[in-house]
């Protein structure tokens, strides 16, 4: 099952990790793969941006995949012109991916996280 970790990271925090995993790698260590991430600074930024709308969108091609725009915006009863710039957005973000056949959700889950507490 592969999927994605979209979480609320400062820019501190996340240049902090970066450091961190690159002094790993500099000193030889093995480095784990991670699951890929999707960080956004604020809880504003992620809610603006992957809205329920979206969220039903992606939740319509995973389950049936290889939908183009038209289709897809039809079958979700909304406009073209909102649908392809949504499809567009979680495209960019790569949460869907174009191909020959149609639109893809490359992953199968999406996890969540949202600290209430800094790490100490």
């Amino acid at each position: 099952m592969k999927r994605i970790e979209i979480g609320i990271v400062d820019r501190a925090a996340e240049q902090a990790a970066l450091l961190g995993w690159a002094k790993k790698v500099d000193s030889g260590q093995t480095v784990a793969a991670a699951s890929p991430q999707l960080n956004f600074a604020t809880f504003k930024k992620l809610h603006a941006t992957l809205t329920e709308k979206r969220m039903a969108l992606l939740r319509h091609v995973a389950e049936h995949e290889s939908l183009n725009v038209r289709q897809l915006a039809q079958e979700l009863g909304r406009d073209y012109k909102n649908v392809h710039d949504d499809v567009s957005r979680l495209c960019e973000l790569g949460l869907l991916e174009k191909r020959d056949r149609g639109l893809v959700a490359p992953y199968d889950e999406i996890v969540m996280h949202y600290s209430l507490r800094q790490a100490a």
